[in-house]
């Protein structure tokens, strides 16, 4: 993809965006953001759970559908978790190429299309088709939104703020498990029509999100990315007015500024290969975490109302009583524990809930297999398992978002939703349903072992290679690509060195109120001189491409090797031993 701007005039800014959101009292505009865009996992807790309570039903001759539970557990499932895949890649690239809040609008309205069409199902190709559309929908969603909010968010609440939202899905879990109590009883409804009615519901509910939704701005990160600076100025103007107007108190001056070349885009490649190549410790992190996660939370979700019927004679009108038991164990979980994550820290609270559950998990399924747990046992020893699990896989998304830069941050949200969710997703629905189907115990207990093990192997992850980002503002954790000093940030965070998004520019501006400055000064090239300095002393004399291999050369912007190394030899730093040979200086 071509890396342009065609409309904006290539320039430097200095900006105090970031530090000006960070610094912000808790308001109520913060609120506002969290009711428009938090409220997306209410839906999609609603759409999993629905189907997944209602699956036994949908397998009766008199729903009108004509599939079994297996498919409606497994096939549907499964196509339900590849479509949230593909559509988080999809938009995922879309939200950090056209912004957060044009995608948040778009991938709502494409849940809300799709979501609609399911309830007109007459046949099983049209239901998983429009599963498969209603997961597009959803992993839009969770791109878009996450790097939204993250990015709106003060730092000291981010933690907190990011599971308990995720959290909220757990709201809808609760609800969809409620409402398929109703809608599955005959004597309201009849059986062809109370599955189609709890669809419906679920239109409803994201019809008035998205009323609500019109009212949460774009981030003012992304506008000075892609250089809409004044505008992201205004913008946060009016965030602190809305702050000082709720609080009643003055706001600290600012600083603290970040230096950034703005750009309409950045390549597909540059942002992959920042995601996987120049950061693959914190790549391995989130696969480890999210893989771990997607298996057991989609196996279980999916597959819980199944195990009630198949092995405790639980009848299936009634199953949701004892889903909606498991959702308040799932949503008190992040609510009540987010905040450890923002003081005592990422990785003690990240790697002890996910080792934790794990145990946890491990004596269920020991406890299952043996036959010592009946249906309310059972979903007592669930509860206290994804109490903790729940904190944990919050924290995946959270993760994520935070540990790489900005102008990646919804790609990556993406990129390791889609990789975790279609390892651990789609194989975990699939799984447990033909473990299911075999009608032993000890059976279906092998696919809660796996989730003990992939979750304590994420507990483990975490310990070895968890980011201590708590409290920290999100462009020091990873500096954006266009930023002044990224490939210094990367360096620093153990990464392979980021090209530095930097050409040279007429002019360097000041957001926030400062003027447009002077012609920018001869650029400073002491550390690329030391570093070429250091690779001759190191290897000996080198050609011109041999020491711009050494050295990272690549990563330094147009110009600035040749540059930095007439300097060098010019200065007596390094000697020219021929037309492009070189020596350390003598």
């Amino acid at each position: 993809m071509a890396d342009t701007m065609p409309d904006v005039e290539r320039h430097t800014i200095r900006t105090a965006v970031p530090a000006r959101l960070d610094r912000l009292p808790w308001s109520k505009w913060h609120w506002q953001v969290v009711i428009g865009l938090g409220t997306v996992w209410i839906l999609d807790g609603l759409e999993v759970t629905i189907v997944g309570n209602i699956a036994p039903r949908l397998s009766e001759a008199a729903a009108g559908l004509g599939v079994t539970t297996a498919q409606v557990t497994g096939i549907a499932a499964a196509l339900y978790v590849a479509g949230a895949c593909v559509g988080a890649l999809f938009f995922g690239w879309l939200t950090d190429r056209f912004g957060r809040k044009k995608l948040f609008m778009i991938t709502l309205a494409v849940y809300l299309g799709a979501t609609a069409m399911t309830a007109l199902s007459f046949a099983p190709w049209w239901f998983f088709f429009f599963r498969f559309l209603t997961g597009f929908g959803i992993g839009g969603e969770y791109a878009a939104i996450n790097s939204a909010i993250d990015e709106l968010i003060p730092s000291a609440y981010r933690g907190r703020v990011d599971l308990a939202i995720n959290g909220s899905f757990w709201v809808g879990a609760g609800v969809g498990s409620l409402v398929s109590v109703l809608v599955l009883n005959e004597n309201f409804l009849p059986a062809n029509v109370g599955w189609r009615v709890a669809f419906g519901l679920g239109v409803v509910f994201g019809f008035v999100i998205l009323l609500v939704r019109r009212n949460v701005p774009e981030s003012p990160r992304w506008l000075f990315i892609h250089g809409r600076a004044e505008e992201a100025e205004r913008l946060v103007d009016e965030i602190e007015e809305k702050a000082r107007e709720s609080t009643g108190s003055d706001l600290e001056e600012v600083h603290q500024t970040i230096e950034i070349e703005p750009r309409r885009s950045i390549g597909f490649v540059t942002i992959a290969k920042t995601i996987v190549a120049n950061y693959p410790r914190r790549t391995v992190l989130g696969l480890a975490l999210f893989i771990g996660q997607a298996f057991l939370y989609n196996a279980i979700t999916f597959g819980y109302a199944s195990i009630l019927v198949a092995f405790f004679k639980v009848p299936s009108s009634s199953t949701g009583y004892y889903f909606a038991i498991i959702a308040l164990g799932n949503f008190l979980g992040p609510l009540l524990l987010g905040k450890l994550f923002d003081t005592v820290g990422r990785r003690i609270m990240i790697s002890s809930t996910y080792a934790l559950s794990g145990v946890l998990l491990y004596v269920t399924a020991w406890l299952f297999s043996n036959g010592h747990l009946a249906a309310t046992t059972m979903t007592v020893c669930w509860t206290v398992v994804l109490f903790f699990a729940s904190a944990g896989a919050s924290a995946a998304y959270l993760t994520v978002s935070e540990i790489f830069p900005m102008e990646t941050r919804a790609l990556a949200i993406a990129f390791f939703y889609a990789i975790g969710t279609a390892v651990g997703g789609i194989t975990g629905p699939l799984l447990f349903a033909k473990l299911i189907a075999t009608g032993h115990e000890g059976t279906v207990a092998i696919g809660f072992y796996i989730g003990a093990a992939v979750m304590i192997i994420g507990g483990i992850v975490e310990i070895a290679l968890g980011v201590k980002a708590e409290g920290k503002q999100l462009e020091d954790i990873a500096k954006p690509l266009t930023a002044e000093d990224a490939e210094g940030d990367a360096a620093a965070a153990g990464a392979t060195p980021q090209r530095r998004q930097r050409r040279p520019s007429p002019r360097s501006g000041y957001s926030h109120g400062m003027p447009v400055s002077a012609p920018i000064e001869p650029v400073e090239l002491s550390r690329e001189i030391g570093r070429i300095e250091a690779a001759l002393d190191e290897h000996g004399p080198m050609d011109r491409a041999q020491i711009a291999r050494a050295v990272g050369a690549r990563f330094w912007g147009p110009g600035r090797f040749p540059a930095a190394l007439r300097e060098a030899v010019r200065s007596g730093h390094a000697e020219r031993l021929g037309r492009s040979r070189f020596g350390p200086r003598r």
